[in-house]
């Protein structure tokens, strides 16, 4: 369980999670003020009411979901502490730093297990163990858990509530939402549980955790959702606030409405001794279930990118622009991207993005992931005091920070490709420039896999990067680039030069001939 100490939760949120209102909240005080302001607030009718009251017992609906709940232990190898490592006083300014780095004394903070992350060159290795929760989404074996529960993990061992155990591998991870999908093979169809729709969930209705907390063993606890749509320091932020005890080892685990539905994973906690003080965060379940799908369908998530700087816009900035209201996203940059070739310019103000309202820039950034990638959609921005109206093909995200791996075009098995100098390489399509973010227009070839060995990695190469040039001339097809390795070798040369661009922006790498 990711453990937020008050300081590092102050500072990571810049107390915005103490100080905003949910929209969850807003929303219910507007429809419950009385229509006369001179008239206190009404209470809910009583057919209201007794469907509000705290229930008799959780025992039957802890019994429907738990067999889907699963305990989850990692094993790893890592370094054995050093002897004569620093010690810091609690409290010092670097003693988070150096918890993260696994120093002796000092725990790391989002570990499940006891024992310190590796550290200092040349440690004696050892095996490690950690705990966490998870819960089965598929009769067929998919389970869900946080990323930091089984990252770095070597084995991955799943105990299931009637005590059974079964190993487990990873089917794809998301370090941005920490939730990772895992899958186990299993004779028989598993009990499962599905997501349910975390919007609908309200300030306080009664929601039910459990998991694996400390070690313990299967666990359940119950409380209410304390707030909605909390951001602590992640771009897709999206957490259910709840006072239902979660600890050290519920990461991963569900956190269930009174229907038995899924609305959030348990991921962390604030605290200053580590233990649950009434303040837990679970990421929301329609956050989740995107990333869920993704993972399962590629072993990555494919996020939307539009290819923009944004900031908030205040009142003083909408005043000075003359608009009604201080929403949307300001840009302050267009670097080359999807939004650049539809005509965005620094100064527009985002005020409708797939024609729906656009709120802040969390708000878009969300959208934006959530969009398919290489299809066309609607954007409206303020210039000049008017609206323009822009038509923008997404890019994927990952391609554009260089963390995405196989380009359309290498899905379907019919596009050609060739393995030159460590990498793996097909000619552009408009359809694979749509997806990684640059011009349909441009031409050459997209890098689509990379050997972590190779010479292209040495150079720092990665899927999506596009090569424009070899030997200072232009290449469209895989004939030319292996016409221009021959003229290379021909001449005496020991590499090729070669005009490579990443999200348009253009550097010149030079290739070892093999």
């Amino acid at each position: 369980m990711k453990n937020l100490s008050a300081r590092h939760y102050l500072t990571a949120s810049g107390l915005a999670l103490l100080m905003a209102v949910s929209p969850a909240v807003a929303q219910q005080s507007a429809t419950t003020a009385p229509a006369n302001a001179n008239q206190p607030l009404a209470a809910p009718d009583s057919a209201a009411r007794s469907q509000q009251v705290m229930p008799e017992s959780f025992a039957d609906l802890v019994e429907q979901v738990s067999p889907a709940v699963v305990n989850i232990t990692t094993t790893s190898t890592v370094a054995s502490p050093l002897a004569g490592g620093p010690q810091l006083p609690e409290g010092s300014p670097f003693s988070d730093l150096f918890r993260d780095f696994g120093f002796p004394g000092m725990p790391p903070q989002d570990d499940e297990g006891d024992s310190p992350r590796p550290f200092g060159r040349g440690a004696p290795e050892q095996r490690s163990n950690a705990l966490g929760s998870g819960f089965v989404v598929s009769p067929d074996g998919l389970i869900v858990t946080n990323n930091h529960v089984i990252d770095g993990a070597d084995q991955i061992e799943i105990e299931f509530f009637s005590g059974k155990t079964l190993p487990a591998k990873v089917v794809g991870k998301d370090d941005k939402t920490d939730i990772a999908v895992l899958k186990v093979d299993s004779k028989d169809p598993l009990p499962f549980v599905k997501f349910g729709d975390s919007d609908k969930s309200r300030v306080g209705d009664w929601v039910l955790a459990l998991g694996n907390p400390l070690g313990q063993g299967f666990s359940a606890t119950t409380g209410i959702v304390s707030a909605r749509n909390r951001a602590l320091s992640g771009t897709y932020d999206d957490f259910i606030q709840t006072d239902a005890a979660i600890n050290r080892g519920n990461s991963g685990g569900p956190l269930f409405n009174m229907d038995g539905e899924v609305i959030g994973v348990n991921t962390a906690i604030l605290s200053p001794n580590g233990g649950s003080i009434g303040i837990g965060f679970s990421m929301a379940s329609n956050v989740v279930s995107k990333v869920v799908d993704q993972l399962e369908a590629y072993g990555e998530t494919r996020r939307g990118w539009l290819g923009v700087k944004i900031q908030p816009v205040t009142q003083d900035i909408a005043d000075s622009l003359g608009l009604a209201d201080a929403k949307g996203a300001m840009v302050t940059d267009v670097p080359t991207g999807p939004a650049a070739d539809a005509g965005m310019k620094a100064g527009d103000v985002i005020t409708s993005f797939a024609g729906g309202d656009v709120k802040d820039p969390r708000d878009l950034v969300r959208r934006v992931a959530d969009a398919p990638v290489g299809e066309a959609v609607d954007v409206v921005v303020q210039r000049e005091g008017k609206p323009v109206d822009l038509k923008i093909t997404l890019g994927r995200r990952e391609l554009a920070e260089g963390t995405g791996t196989n380009p359309a075009g290498n899905d379907s098995g019919a596009q050609s490709t060739s393995q030159l100098m460590g990498m793996t390489v097909a000619p552009l399509t408009p359809d694979v420039a749509a997806e990684i973010g640059v011009s349909r227009e441009m031409q050459g070839l997209v890098v689509q896999e990379v050997d972590p060995e190779g010479a292209a990695a040495d150079k720092g190469l990665q899927p999506g990067d596009v090569i424009t040039e070899a030997g200072q001339q232009p290449v469209t097809s895989l004939a030319d680039l292996e016409a221009r390795i021959a003229e290379a070798r021909k001449g005496g040369r020991k590499s090729v030069l070669m005009l490579v661009r990443r999200a348009g922006e253009p550097r010149f790498v030079a290739l070892p001939i093999d």
